[in-house]
């Protein structure tokens, strides 16, 4: 395999084409630098991937997309280059019609004249709105989107399959749950509540803290992400049997909602300190729980998340005191 791993100075991109290099396959990384987020962590993040070619590519830049791919010939693409962030997306949705919705519409047509085997790309739990079935399942309808970055996620799925039905592009989505970990997002609430704990400010707990979310770590979702790269969807065998889309959507989650103060509790455990708790109420576009049902992929990869919330918690604060200070400067850029 020939890899293209787009959105490579992210958080799940970086630890991707991490683990992809060090096992032995040909990855180029591909990231716009935007700064969203402090652009030190996200090169920090590319620092750190030695040997693996990087190229600084907005995927809204068609003709840039063209001479890569042209060039390079992949087989395999994984695309986690996005506008990120639910609430971010309340105030800023032109933002994400630029990268979630031209740009992916660009990678998709460059996959399609180039032949790539399969395209695994980033959808969101978010696409699950409000829906207050638990837990969460693929075939759950997901018609409203609680958020504008919701929406562009469910929009992807859609063209998605569109291409794959229109022109066999074999497409893989994958609904990230609240992934957390190392060289994680200052903007989510592991690095936000780990920073306020350092500092001794306040943290934030919105909807009173009757939250839960499905914490998932990195290095298990990266294991799922791995052993989906060989196994792109496949078409109906027969052009006699009814048309089937080469597309499959996939939850990549633990499968065991945390509640939110039982995630604080932890974090203040392992780092021997005690939060100073601000709740308010819910923000727009915010849901109250998600939780992912994972038998969908289980029976394909055969894999379960290995990793329980103090092992999780224990790895993402010892590299959180190694690199303190680029994570706190990231917090206030």
């Amino acid at each position: 395999m020939k890899i293209l791993v787009t959105g490579a100075a992210g958080f799940i991109g970086f630890h991707l084409a991490d683990r992809l290099v060090r096992e032995g396959h040909n990855v180029v990384a591909l990231d716009n630098l935007n700064d969203y987020y402090a652009v030190s962590l996200k090169q920090a993040r590319v620092e750190q991937l030695s040997g693996v070619p990087f190229h600084r590519i907005d995927i809204s830049d068609l003709a840039s997309l063209e001479t890569l791919f042209t060039r390079e010939r992949f087989t395999h693409v994984v695309n986690l280059a996005a506008q990120a962030g639910v609430r971010h997306s309340v105030d800023h949705p032109h933002e994400y019609g630029h990268s979630n919705l031209t740009g992916f519409l660009n990678l998709l047509d460059v996959c399609k004249r180039h032949d790539v085997e399969h395209l695994l790309y980033a959808s969101s739990s978010s696409v699950y709105g409000r829906q207050k079935t638990l837990p969460f399942r693929e075939t759950d309808p997901v018609d409203q989107p609680a958020s504008i970055y919701a929406a562009t996620k469910r929009a992807n799925e859609m063209m998605a399959y569109s291409y794959a039905d229109l022109h066999r592009l074999p497409s893989t989505g994958m609904r990230f749950f609240t992934v957390y970990g190392p060289w994680g997002r200052p903007d989510m609430a592991p690095c936000l509540f780990a920073a306020s704990l350092l500092r001794g400010d306040p943290i934030e707990l919105f909807n009173h803290g009757r939250m839960a979310r499905d914490f998932t770590y990195i290095d298990d979702v990266i294991e799922c992400i791995v052993r989906l790269l060989p196994l792109p969807p496949k078409p109906a065998p027969t052009p006699n049997l009814e048309r089937r889309a080469p597309h499959e959507i996939y939850n990549l989650g633990r499968g065991k909602p945390i509640a939110l103060l039982d995630f604080v509790d932890t974090l203040e455990k392992r780092l021997g300190t005690t939060a100073i708790r601000h709740f308010k109420q819910m923000q727009p576009g915010d849901v109250e729980q998600t939780w992912a049902d994972t038998h969908k992929l289980r029976s394909l990869i055969h894999y379960t998340p290995q990793v329980t919330l103090e092992q999780g918690i224990d790895h993402f604060v010892t590299w959180l005191l190694e690199y303190r200070r680029l994570v706190l400067e990231a917090m206030t850029a």
